[in-house]
């Protein structure tokens, strides 16, 4: 199951009380005070890690770092509390619930944040003793840990991202180019979460491709599966916009592509200006080369012709790919 977002509640460790304790030996008279210091709560910190999903923050709706031990007699300290540290993936951005901030975007492998302090230890009684205080009563408690409701939000790290209507055939050229095995099948919305392969032209040159589900107009406002996930191809370097030649909509290829274009700009108005190829699918349909060529006349650009069950065009597409993002910057 993929989940890409998720609420929840972590709580740091609260510190361990000082410790009100006097020295008693035999021939020590007037030992003195000797109460140790708490040791510190645990804080609450999130790493970026090579997992694909937030599913695994469902299992608890609070996230509790450990609590400091509390000191003891012949001052003695209270150990420290570990750390709770939560993996994420790569991509995952975290919001404060309450005051709806970004506190970190973990957007590569390793990167970290403490989301949450935890509470010094309080300070045992000998801390307290002076000159005119050789006997203080009085220590000091742990301080409370920090508590905080998060939303986690995860954006795919992909160079490109794949657009397109219900059975452009987005997932079966990701399957053909890439190892990833998204469902294909003859229905709309096979795919039903994004789906990632790593495309390898050769030793040295490679890139990662997101394969998102379909969309349908409305989809910017709510309507269908793709509008959840449209996220994922913000921090893509570019677009592949494929282009189904006879689409079982009954609308033109042109028509198709006119919607996709709104939706994106309608959902955040950066994707309508990142770099996009326009691919026509299924060149081993009669119509297909015909539609590649009203479409290239109507954006004045090249349009691409494959087949992703013949595999006629691919090795073009790719190479374009690979040359167009090493010409583009990346959003992130």
């Amino acid at each position: 199951m993929f989940i890409d977002e998720v609420e929840i509640e972590v709580e740091a460790g609260k510190g361990g009380d000082g410790c009100i304790s006097f020295r008693r030996e035999k021939y020590v008279p007037r030992g003195g005070p000797d109460g140790g210091d708490g040791g510190h709560g645990g804080s609450v910190i999130f790493r970026a890690a090579n997992i694909d999903s937030l599913i695994h923050l469902t299992q608890y709706r609070i996230w509790k770092a450990e609590n400091g031990r509390s000191g003891t007699g012949a001052q003695r300290h209270g150990a420290g509390a570990d750390n709770l540290i939560i993996e994420v993936p790569v991509g995952t951005m975290i919001f404060d619930k309450k005051y709806n901030f970004l506190l970190k975007d973990l957007a590569k492998l390793g990167d970290e944040v403490v989301v949450c302090r935890g509470g010094q230890g309080g300070k045992g009684n000998t801390r307290f003793k002076t000159a005119t205080n050789r006997a203080p009563r009085q220590a000091e408690s742990g301080e409370p840990g920090e508590t905080r409701r998060l939303r986690l939000e995860l954006k795919m790290i992909a160079d490109v991202g794949l657009i397109g209507k219900p059975n452009a055939g987005k997932s079966t050229l990701l399957s053909r180019i890439s190892d990833a095995k998204p469902k294909i099948a003859a229905y709309p919305f096979t795919t039903k979460q994004p789906y990632l392969g790593i495309i390898r032209l050769d030793l040295d040159r490679s890139f990662i491709m997101a394969d998102i589900p379909g969309l349908i107009e409305g989809a910017s406002h709510g309507t269908g599966l793709g509008h959840d996930f449209l996220r994922h191809i913000q921090r893509a370097g570019i677009l592949i916009h494929l282009i189904e030649p006879t689409p079982d909509d009954k609308n033109t290829p042109w028509e198709n592509y006119q919607i996709i274009r709104k939706e994106l700009t309608e959902f955040d108005p950066t994707l309508g200006e990142q770099t996009e190829l326009v691919v026509v699918t299924k060149s081993d349909i009669p119509e297909a080369e015909m539609v590649q060529k009203d479409l290239s006349q109507k954006l004045n650009r090249d349009v691409f012709l494959i087949s992703s069950v013949t595999g006629s065009g691919l090795k073009p597409l790719t190479e374009a790919i690979y040359n167009t993002l090493n010409k583009t910057e990346h959003p992130w």
